[in-house]
């Protein structure tokens, strides 16, 4: 006995491939020129059984497979069993790679089995060959398919058909329903069908607790095998006698909704569950013309399609939003009956293909993550980098690869800063530049793209603060206009600059330092407040406007911070504030991450709170403002004076780290 495998090295192959070396004969795997290590690979996975393995050189799109004469003969007539799994199974590849592995790889398939005369042709199909069919598919049903307009179900159909109407010799065909991981162990290669929603559920347990309740939809059928009771059913009918001829659905007698699918993983994965789930039927009175009519208009399309893909999802995910389709198996059950061989519930195995999912498949395992791989190589401009963040940051961005552009008032500073950064190794360039003034401001953006066509990552950090009450302000209208001017004008100034060029080079990211006090109400900072507030509001502008260029605008909400800008205020000497090391942190996970917005958890709470009880917020920072006082700087004191903190005003300060007060 000897078998022929075809797609031996593909995921349910090597599985099946298992199998049958608990069996006798030698197994010849179909091996192209090109996947020689796959196939070594494959041999190493059986340690001493995988010289059992004999590759045949060859290649499905090519007739008979691609093998010469002299191999047809020597195997001719020694091939008991020709076992084709070679195919194509992504909904998202496209309809000629499609055809010619399915189809065409099919044919040439059967022409080779003829050739050896083999003694059975064993086809793996899919369910995909029945369509999407309405009602009921039975194992012995084929033409009945329905709604083959998809690549991916035409040519599983077509492929099936070959099998039926051409094939000479002795053939079964098995049809597999969505194939996941090993139930034992969770193995799998590679990510789709039920794996696409993982990626979303882990997002979901990331920013709610399990039991918050998800709203989401019932969706249609949706039939989950894993490969093991796969392989085991197809080897054992595989050996039975008077089986020629005939279909299996290698299927769960249990279909699941798309919303039951998502909370049965939703628990293996500790996530929150969808515990309502509204029936996409109810939309059914809406004339189907006008939903394909709306669907196909090209901006609903991207809002689809930008939805999809913050979730990880393909496009083919819409297909079974209502897919309609059950499979009886009741042939493969009578085939299999006493052999202990069945499918187990997906939600006793579910944990183990989550837990292998995310130890080893997760994408983000494979996102680089590092500050080199996201700054090294690239131009980042700096703002107010002569001293605190800004040098913080440049400091370590240059370490980490970037060519750092320092920009600041002070030459002298911004040299020191440069001198560190050529001491460790790194590369910086100065521009003497005040932000705060516009002409300077388009100087400086044209010196930057003359020397150097481009920026990169652009850092819009140089700011001013003024802490001061509204009582003492009455006639310092200035100071609403001097942080204006440096922390709104000077920075969109700037950055209106660089934009076209991001813009033509369709690369860019803008980072714009803005503050935690512009998520809730934040007494003596007005002026400054107002000032970040509308350079956060001119930021999710900007993004809106260069969403489709692929130039990113990520807000910093910075708590306070130990700098020299706070220096002026004594009382924060003794308060726990955030060290320049920590906010830089903050500027790392913004060039890496390129989220929309950075805010501290205490931010984020401030924000909701003032959005959902504003009375509430602003009774609580009344009692703030009234705790702390004004500074001297702020009265216009000409002798400094020296605040300390009382015990209350530093255990607030500790509750609402970073806060300013």
């Amino acid at each position: 006995m000897a078998y022929f495998i075809t797609g031996g090295t593909g995921f349910i192959g090597k599985f099946f491939i298992e199998k049958l070396i608990e069996r006798e004969g030698d197994i010849y795997v179909l091996t192209r020129a090109g996947s020689r290590q796959k196939f070594e690979e494959l041999q190493q996975r059986f340690g001493e059984n995988g010289n059992r393995l004999i590759p045949v050189e060859g290649d499905l799109r090519e007739p008979l497979l691609g093998l010469d004469e002299a191999t047809i003969a020597e195997l001719k007539g020694g091939i008991t069993h020709f076992c084709h799994l070679a195919a194509i199974y992504d909904l998202s590849a496209s309809a000629e790679s499609q055809i010619k592995t399915n189809i065409e790889g099919t044919r040439h398939a059967i022409q080779l089995a003829e050739a050896l005369n083999s003694g059975c042709f064993q086809h793996v199909s899919s369910i995909a060959a029945g369509g999407m069919y309405e009602g009921t598919f039975r194992e012995d049903m084929f033409e009945e398919a329905e709604k083959l307009e998809h690549p991916y179900f035409a040519t599983k159909h077509d492929s099936e058909g070959l099998v039926r109407s051409e094939c000479k010799i002795p053939w079964r065909i098995y049809r597999p329903a969505m194939v996941v991981g090993h139930s034992q162990t969770g193995e799998i290669d590679k990510i789709d069908g039920a794996y696409y929603f993982f990626k979303s559920l882990q997002k979901l347990r990331n920013v709610l607790p399990p039991w918050f309740p998800l709203i989401g939809i019932e969706g249609g059928k949706f039939n989950v095998v894993p490969v093991d009771y796969v392989v085991d059913a197809m080897d054992h009918i595989a050996h039975l006698d008077d089986m020629d001829g005939r279909c299996f659905h290698l299927t769960d007698p249990e279909h699941h909704t798309m919303g039951n699918m998502l909370n049965i993983f939703a628990d293996a994965g500790h996530t929150p569950r969808f515990n309502m789930r509204l029936d996409t039927r109810m939309f059914g009175f809406i004339p189907r013309i006008v939903r394909d009519t709306l669907a196909s208009l090209p901006p609903i399309k991207r809002i689809i399609n930008t939805v999809l893909a913050d979730m990880g999802l393909p496009d083919s995910v819409t297909m079974f939003t209502n897919f309609p389709t059950r499979y009886d198996n009741r042939d493969t059950e009578r085939a299999l009956k006493g052999t202990g061989i069945k499918c187990p519930e997906l939600r006793d195995y579910a944990p183990v293909i989550w837990d292998y999912w995310e130890r080893n498949l997760d994408p983000d395992l494979f996102v680089d993550h590092s500050l080199e791989g996201n700054a090294g190589g690239k131009i980042v401009l700096i703002t107010g980098a002569s001293s605190g963040i800004g040098k913080n940051s440049a400091i370590r961005l240059a370490e980490a690869g970037a060519h750092v552009l320092l920009v600041a008032r002070t030459a002298e500073k911004l040299q020191e800063t440069a001198d560190e950064i050529a001491q460790l190794g790194g590369l910086a360039t100065i521009y003497q530049a005040d932000v705060s003034n516009l002409e300077d401001c388009d100087r400086l953006a044209a010196e930057v793209l003359a020397a150097h066509g481009h920026v990169d990552i652009l850092i819009n950090n140089a700011g001013r603060s003024i802490r001061r009450s509204l009582e003492l302000s009455y006639d310092r209208f200035h100071d609403f206009e001097r942080t204006m001017q440096v922390n709104y004008f000077g920075a969109i100034r700037l950055t209106m600059a660089l934009l076209p060029s991001m813009a033509e080079r369709k690369s860019g990211h803008v980072i714009n330092m803005s503050s935690i006090a512009a998520l809730s109400p934040s007494p003596r900072f007005s002026a400054y407040v107002a000032s970040k507030s509308a350079l956060d509001a001119w930021t999710k502008a900007a993004a809106v406007e260069y969403s489709d260029l692929n130039v990113r605008f990520t807000t910093i909400n910075m708590p306070l911070v130990r700098t020299p800008m706070i220096s002026a205020t004594s009382v924060y000497d003794s308060m726990p504030v955030l060290t320049p090391d920590e906010a830089t942190d903050m500027v790392v996970e913004a060039v890496v991450k390129k989220p929309k917005r950075i805010a501290t958890n205490l931010g984020i709470f401030l924000q909701v709170q003032n959005a959902l009880a504003p009375r509430v917020s602003e009774v609580i920072m009344n009692i703030v403002f009234r705790m702390f006082n004004d500074s001297a700087a702020a009265r216009g004191d000409s002798k400094p004076e020296k605040v300390e903190a009382s015990n209350e005003q530093v255990a607030l300060a500790a509750l609402m780290k970073g806060v300013h007060f």
